[in-house]
């Protein structure tokens, strides 16, 4: 899995590459982590990431409930980019990763092989999907 980063450069120490140039999950959170450490001066507590993900992830919940579901786009919400706000969610999500050791990677992984292992008839035989 990779994502697409532009190019910043920090005090004179280009630490990002920000091309149209694809990075591994791997890469993103050791960028994130530069930027924590250079810009952001330290992670928040991991109580507060996860608060601050839940907020995302309703930003990005807004987003989508306006333009796919039933509900109808606000003045005020026209700011908002579905982009960019799932952007904010991963970047949280990386950083709490990075707080606790989880390597998104090795773990993502991982969880493809459970679904394929758990669901691999599942949802062919599911009446629902056809």
């Amino acid at each position: 899995m990779t994502v697409r980063s532009p190019s910043l450069s920090i005090r004179n120490k280009k630490i990002f590459n920000m091309s149209s140039q694809e990075i591994t999950l791997s890469q993103a959170q050791q960028q994130v982590d530069e930027w924590i450490k250079t810009i952001g001066v330290r992670y928040f507590s991991e109580l507060t990431n996860l608060a601050i993900l839940t907020e995302e992830v309703g930003e990005l919940a807004r987003i989508i409930a306006r333009k796919y579901g039933d509900q109808s786009f606000k003045k005020s919400d026209e700011k908002f980019d579905l982009a960019d706000e799932m952007a904010d969610v991963l970047w949280v999500l990386i950083c709490l990763a990075n707080q606790t050791g989880v390597d998104l990677n090795q773990a993502f992984l991982k969880n493809i092989q459970k679904k394929t292992e758990r669901d691999k008839d599942r949802h062919q035989n599911n009446e629902k999907l056809k």
